[in-house]
């Protein structure tokens, strides 16, 4: 395959929107996670299922930072590739290109792992809100 500053190009626009997508996501999942955190420690509330969410919330925050972090060595060696190629060194430059692609691959299925804890706790949620409903 021949390798040139397009094939690098394809992925420029394509990282940055998937770690900005990633970054929403941890927001999001910070922001719950002190929303939580304010509940126990200052109204002395403790939801039902508390145990179950924080593993999962726990679980879901280690996923997100593999996650970010392989996007993270995906733009890095697709920089790398560019590099490589302005420099003549072709071999290396599909290499970083095929290691910028391992990693992005290994990043998405990481993301669909996250979005699968994710699922899972709503789960919970909606058992709480249905135990409830009928201890009314």
């Amino acid at each position: 395959m021949d390798i040139d500053y397009t094939v690098a190009a394809l992925m420029f626009p394509a990282i940055p929107l998937m770690m900005t997508m990633y970054s929403n996501r941890f927001h999001t999942l910070s922001a719950l996670i002190r929303q939580l955190h304010d509940k126990f420690t200052f109204e002395k509330k403790v939801p039902p299922e508390l145990e179950k969410q924080l593993h999962v919330l726990n679980k879901r925050t280690n996923y997100l930072k593999y996650v970010m972090g392989f996007s993270s060595f995906g733009f890095l060696f697709n920089m790398l590739t560019v590099l490589l190629l302005y420099l003549n060194l072709t071999f290396y430059a599909r290499l970083s290109f095929a290691l910028c692609c391992v990693c992005m691959i290994i990043s998405i299925f990481l993301f669909l792992q996250e979005v699968r804890m994710s699922n899972e706790a709503l789960k919970y949620h909606l058992s709480d809100m249905d135990s409830i409903k009928k201890d009314l």
